[in-house]
């Protein structure tokens, strides 16, 4: 295995990664267009995450200096740090396991070319174990934003029993001046809203990169699927050089044939 350094790296500017693209294009191995969309969706989840980070980062410092630190306040901050801090690390350990995977599959696959020639290129899938952590990474995602969504539902309940118990004792004072008691609560204050927004912010990255996630399952469906269809590489490109020959040895008969026709003229 690689050093956590490797997955440092952008996915698509890896050494391995680069060269077994190279590899498949020269050889014109089909497969190379399913597997770089993979590569392409994975890629995708790296600058999702790392667009999540940095907005998530402003947000929070945004929050702690607008805001008194009440007690209350200060709580919630601690506690939306922390699991903001949580989620992302745990997206962001699935996501470079992910990478390590299909980083070793491509060194695994380069190897195997440079032993066996051409044939090592045959169903290239079964040298990458990317579908296991890939559903992994979709069951975190579906859990961390499970829990954005219930945070998020806390806060607007919180919000809602606060402005309603502030209207009831709003209606107390109104009634004992004789005036006409306040029908509705307010809306959400600002306070609530602006707690709500890491929250919203992390939803969005986690649920774009849950779409990245399928649709790399998706391709790698295809990719699978056509390695079980389509002949071996080697099988293909000895049938073409049967076409190219038997080309060649039927092109001098066609000139002859051609020939005596315009003579007989």
């Amino acid at each position: 295995m690689e050093n956590t350094a490797t997955t440092a790296t952008p996915l698509l500017e890896n050494e391995y990664v680069k060269e077994l693209l190279a590899v498949m294009e020269a050889n014109r191995v089909p497969a190379v267009k399913d597997l770089l969309a993979v590569f392409n969706q994975v890629s995708a989840m790296e600058r999702q995450l790392d667009t999540a980070v940095t907005e998530l980062a402003v947000l929070r410092r945004e929050l702690s200096a607008s805001q008194k630190q009440t007690r209350p306040v200060k709580a919630v901050l601690q506690n939306t740090g922390a699991a903001m801090e949580k989620s992302v690390t745990t997206v962001r350990d699935r996501l470079d396991a992910t990478k390590q995977v299909v980083i070793d599959g491509c060194k695994n696959i380069l190897d195997a070319f440079r032993e066996k020639g051409i044939s090592a290129l045959d169903n290239i899938t079964r040298f990458f174990k990317l579908r296991p952590v890939l559903e992994t990474m979709r069951t975190e995602l579906d859990k961390s934003i499970r829990d954005d969504r219930s945070a998020m539902d806390k806060i607007e309940t919180v919000s809602a029993e606060y402005h309603e118990a502030g209207r009831h004792i709003k209606n107390m004072g109104r009634t004992l001046m004789g005036n006409e008691a306040a029908a509705e609560a307010k809306p959400m204050g600002k306070l609530a809203k602006s707690l709500e927004a890491p929250f919203r912010a992390e939803l969005s990255c986690l649920s774009s990169m849950k779409k990245s996630v399928e649709k790399a399952l998706l391709r790698l469906t295809a990719l699978e699927q056509s390695a079980q269809r389509k002949p071996s590489v080697q099988q293909s490109i000895h049938a073409l050089s049967e076409k190219l020959a038997r080309e060649q040895k039927s092109a001098p008969a066609a000139e002859r044939s051609r020939s005596v026709s315009h003579e007989a003229r």
